[in-house]
């Protein structure tokens, strides 16, 4: 790798091989000459065959991987179309095809099918990962369906819910993302053999006026390349709708990454639950000490970037004028690379984090005896009006008591002496005893919590993983950096 001109960290630090190599130059353009194999096949077996012999597509075959890519280079410098360039290179190697490589077709013949072919791989890709980040969450949510833990809304301590009921709603985001996927996966057809603007003039006049041949011809290619049916109707390009429709799925992915990578950031502040840490991790320069969460730091990160593309793909989507115009080339060269490179990163540390999360439950269990006396009032307040006294009486008590316990805890930094107080207080009709009875074990206060989590695993999760069974723990995690 040359260190003298900028690398894609993408390719270089973060992301999977085969998603690096379903992106590649050799893999288009391989994918780019399957398309002619394609298009050749289909018209010798539809009638053409004194045009385009079998012997011709034995050659192409022949030649398929035997590609020039410094040839196809100089020929692009000097003819400014990367596509014949490449015809021509290929026909170099195949002089027998070389004159119906490309028969009847356009540019957009060999792109928007090879985009829709790679763009297919790399959603099954992407499935793959998503389907073992939430294999492996769900593990952590059995594991730890009843540690009673502290709730939080507006990141101010609220009642207590369940460790493995709050990773529920991260597996909750994530099968929405996988039925997205899923539906997406049924949108995307090929673009069929369409002709310059997508009339069909060119094949139409190859086969002499014969509407059905050209039908014929449009649904054999999409057939040989892998597809059930084509679009019905193109301009030149297929609708970059779908393009849009994609990076939203996937930005999608990163918004669900992001939420669940802030949060674990946010838990490893309050020291009760982490990433994994390795053995040689260095945590800081500076302060030999810290456990800087890197690996959700950086799920953030690149979530955000990953975040910020479907406004490319809807501005190029809303600026195909007509049947199309060439500014959404540069773009979607980089932009449809980049949100599947970064949705691939992005899993690949989801996997790696959640398959080894750690959980302190006696710092858990620290923050919870700070709060649960102030959750508990109002049971200690139902149970001082059955024995007879006054609600009103007894809630400015206790609202007195818990503004001086906070106080205590907030100013001096003492624990909180709430039940203490209310004790102490003879308005409040129980003793110190009977007041922790009542906070007693901190599960009393989480609901259905371990419930829930163990019915939404059984019913929900559980069914949706079943037809990835064989592919559950088969993905590559391992981080380069």
């Amino acid at each position: 790798m040359s260190k003298e001109i900028y690398q894609e960290p993408l390719v270089s630090r973060y992301t999977s091989r085969g998603m690096q190599e379903l992106f590649s130059e050799r893999t288009r353009i391989q994918t780019w000459r399957r398309c002619w194999i394609a298009l050749a096949e289909a018209q010798n077996e539809l009638g053409l065959s004194e045009i385009v012999s079998r012997e011709m597509i034995n050659e192409l075959r022949e030649n398929a991987d035997n590609i020039d890519f410094e040839m196809a280079a100089s020929k692009e410098k000097e003819i400014r179309h990367d596509v014949m360039a490449h015809v021509y290179t290929y026909g170099q190697k195949c002089p027998k095809a070389e004159g119906i490589i490309h028969l009847g077709a356009t540019s957009q013949y060999v792109v928007c099918n090879t985009d829709l072919i790679l763009q297919k791989k790399g959603l099954e890709l992407i499935k793959n990962g998503l389907v073992n980040v939430i294999a492996n969450l769900a593990d952590f949510a059995n594991k730890h369906k009843g540690l009673a833990t502290l709730g939080y809304t507006h990141y101010q301590p609220a009642q207590p819910t369940t460790v493995g009921k709050r990773t529920t709603l991260y597996i909750q985001d994530l099968l929405l993302d996988l039925d997205y996927i899923e539906n997406l996966e049924k949108q995307i057809k090929a673009r069929g053999a369409k002709g310059t603007v997508g009339t069909q003039a060119t094949f139409l006049e190859l086969f002499n006026g014969n509407h059905e041949k050209v039908k014929q011809l449009d649904s054999l290619v999409a057939v040989k390349l892998g597809f059930d049916e084509s679009f019905p109707v193109t301009g030149q390009t297929y609708s970059r709708k779908l393009d849009m429709k994609t990076a939203e799925t996937l930005a999608g992915i990163g918004a669900s990454a992001h939420k669940f990578a802030v949060d674990l950031r946010l838990l490893s502040n309050l020291k009760v639950q982490e990433e994994p840490f390795a053995k040689m991790q260095v945590g800081s320069s500076a302060m030999a000490y810290k456990r800087n969460p890197m690996r959700s730091e950086r799920m953030t990160g690149l979530a955000r970037k990953l975040m910020g593309l479907p406004a490319n793909f809807s501005a190029t989507y809303a600026n195909q004028w007509f049947e199309r115009t060439l500014d959404d080339s540069a773009i979607r060269r980089m932009d449809i690379p980049q949100a599947f490179l970064l949705t691939d990163a992005i899993l690949k540390l989801y996997i790696n984090v959640s398959s080894d999360m750690v959980v302190f439950p006696k710092q858990i269990e620290r923050h919870l005896l700070q709060e649960l006396p102030f959750m508990a009032t109002e049971k200690i307040l139902m149970a001082g009006v059955e024995k007879g006294n006054s609600r009103q009486e007894l809630h400015e008590v206790i609202k007195i008591h818990s503004l001086a316990a906070g106080k205590v805890v907030k100013e001096e930094g003492k624990e909180n002496d709430l039940l203490q107080r209310l004790a102490n207080d003879p308005k409040i009709p129980f003793t110190t005893e009977e007041l922790e009875d009542m906070v007693g074990d901190s599960q009393q206060f989480t609901g259905r919590a371990e419930n829930q989590t163990e019915e939404y695993l059984t019913a929900f999760v559980q069914p949706r993983l079943q037809p990835y069974k064989d592919i559950l723990g088969k993905v590559d995690a391992e981080l380069s950096v």
